[in-house]
């Protein structure tokens, strides 16, 4: 866990995003620290995805601050990046695991081409290597190498997201964005496949911001949680905590409606 010491990785201020009069999200702060995994749930409309999306740098906002701590530079300021520094930024230190890993992935070239472009964009020059490393991705996220050449439309959504998981892990990112990460899924595919995440931020150390409706889900994967509503944080709390014995009437409804599902 955290030292109080410990420099946060990611630092969000106020973060506010309008679409023209509608508020996305408004006065968002918390503090990511390395090796924490945040929940954010809430009812569909609630601004969890703006909000991701936002500190992901996929969408500016409309006020507040995003701040990471840079390997080379200490914290920067997200939206005073040069675009070719977030860019590289998102090939080399970030993840996004999307919901749809179509979203993801390039359906026109192979699973280890998918992988290996990432590695590509970062450098790699050599056949021989990125083939291997690519191999060894696949095989760490239980896909089977044998079709490592073949084209994800042939494969299953289960398939198709641990590929885009390890296309987005190959480069030894310290932050991973998880937007539904197992939504649609079949629930025996979605028991493995979030036992995989879980094993994989654990061993890699990795940090998290996990967007999901899902409580279960959650709770499985996530050290914090912050519930939201109407585009404001209504709750915040370690995950059993918020869960257990949620104090905000929304989150309590929240909680009380999965439990009579």
């Amino acid at each position: 866990m955290m030292q109080e010491t410990e420099i946060p990785l990611l630092r969000v201020s106020r973060l506010t995003h309008y679409y023209d009069y509608i508020v996305g999200c408004r006065n968002v702060s918390f503090d990511l620290y390395p090796g924490e995994v945040l929940g954010i749930v809430g009812e569909s409309g609630s601004g969890k995805s703006t909000l991701l999306n936002c500190i992901s740098a996929r969408m500016e906002p409309t006020g507040g601050s995003v701040e990471y701590d840079t390997r080379a530079e200490g914290m920067r300021d997200l939206f005073g990046l040069t675009e070719a520094e977030r860019r590289m930024l998102m090939r080399t230190d970030w993840g996004f695991v999307h919901q749809n890993p179509r979203d993801g992935l390039r359906m026109s070239v192979s699973a280890g081409a998918n992988i290996g472009e990432r590695l590509m964009a970062v450098g790699a020059r050599v056949y021989e290597d990125i083939r291997e490393s690519s191999a060894d991705w696949l095989s760490r996220v239980e896909f089977d190498t044998e079709r490592m050449d073949h084209l994800p439309s042939t494969f299953s959504g289960g398939m198709q997201q641990r590929v885009q998981i390890a296309r987005n892990l190959v480069t030894g990112p310290r932050l991973i964005f998880m937007d539904e990460p197992t939504g649609g899924l079949d629930v025996s595919v979605q028991a493995r496949l979030l036992d995989l995440l879980r094993e994989l931020v654990d061993d890699l150390g990795l940090s998290a911001i996990l967007v999901t409706h899902d409580l279960a889900v959650a709770r499985l994967l996530s050290h914090r949680l912050m519930v939201m509503r109407g585009g404001e944080v209504v709750e915040t709390g370690l995950t059993d905590q918020v869960l257990d014995d949620p104090q905000h009437p929304y989150s309590q409804l929240l909680v009380s409606s999965v439990l009579q599902a």
